[in-house]
């Protein structure tokens, strides 16, 4: 009976503390698998420090690594993206380098796998080590998701996941950029299961998903499977017709009746000019974020630029 193979899709930015650390706890468990080959794939996003030599120097005493680094850094979700098309296993693991999600979880998440489940995420019962800032925004996040979405998308979960290659496939046959890749992991289907562990804190380093970079990721989600937003514009603009319609009918009955003096009305002008100014840049801006995302895909640019790939066949 031919072995199986499981391919290691894990994205690295500024990981020089982390990385050998991470490629010695991945080897570790992998070599311990019975009737299973595998890959590690390591996509260096563009860092600037000695991720990329710490990498080429694991690559080069071990050639089940493979290395693709970016020209420069073009995000997490397009590194991920890069190693999916790259992968050759039946199974397909994509794991951080941080080690917050322990790869010594892989030979459980395989059995799952080998039991006819063909996504296997990870979802976290605990999160040490994250801030009760970072903890509420998350739940939000996802709440404000799933309120949205016509696609129900697991609360408390990551990247992290086992998928079967089939998967893989579809994924990849995907034409869209800003990919919201556990979006679409649910929004594909097939069997899911999900996987509850304790997420660790980070081994080394530090997190390299500030505010700005949450905030992009949670308009890249929220663009990507609602088209609900767009539509509260409309909601908008009934509301503020609906809103000048009253201000018009006090206006007149105050005349007519004189229960007002309409000149002292300086303030309640001013609260509805701002109030409609408001609901229009707010009305734009909701308009233009799904015009950028048209233009993204317009232009045809391709999601990331590869400087060089290191133990792929050629």
């Amino acid at each position: 009976m031919e072995n199986k193979k499981v391919s290691l899709v894990i994205p690295m930015y500024y990981e020089e503390k982390v990385a050998k650390e991470c490629y010695k706890r991945v080897k570790e468990c992998l070599d311990k698998l019975e009737n299973y080959n595998y890959e590690i794939i390591f996509i260096n996003d563009g860092s600037k420090d000695k991720t990329l030599e710490i990498l080429e120097q694991i690559a080069e005493n071990d050639k089940q690594v493979k290395i693709i680094s970016f020209s420069r850094n073009f995000g997490h979700q397009a590194a991920v993206t890069a190693g999916l098309q790259e992968v050759t296993g039946d199974a397909i693991v994509i794991i951080d380098a941080d080690l917050q999600d322990p790869p010594e979880l892989i030979p459980d998440m395989l059995k799952k796998w080998e039991e006819g489940n063909e996504v296997i995420y990870g979802k976290r019962k605990t999160r040490k080590g994250e801030s009760a800032f970072k903890l509420l925004t998350a739940k939000m996040f996802y709440n404000t998701l799933n309120a949205l979405s016509d696609v129900e998308i697991p609360k408390d979960t990551g990247d992290f996941r086992l998928v079967d290659k089939k998967v893989v496939d579809t994924i990849n046959s995907l034409p869209e950029h800003n990919k919201f890749l556990r979006g679409l992991f649910s929004w594909v289907g097939y069997k899911q299961y999900a996987y509850e562990y304790e997420r660790q804190e980070r081994f080394a380093g530090e997190t390299k998903y500030p505010l700005k970079k949450m905030l992009k990721l949670a308009s890249d989600g929220i663009i990507s499977f609602s088209n609900k937003p767009i539509k509260l514009v409309g909601a908008l603009g009934i509301f503020s017709i609906i809103v000048s319609i009253v201000i018009l009918i006090y206006a007149l009955i105050s005349y007519i009746f004189k229960l007002n003096n309409l000149s002292a009305g300086w303030t309640s002008i001013m609260v509805a000019i701002t109030f409609f100014a408001g609901v229009q840049l707010l009305s734009l801006w909701v308009i233009s974020e799904y015009i950028g995302r048209i233009y993204d895909e317009a232009k045809g640019r391709p999601q990331y630029v590869i400087d060089k790939k290191i133990n792929f066949d050629k």
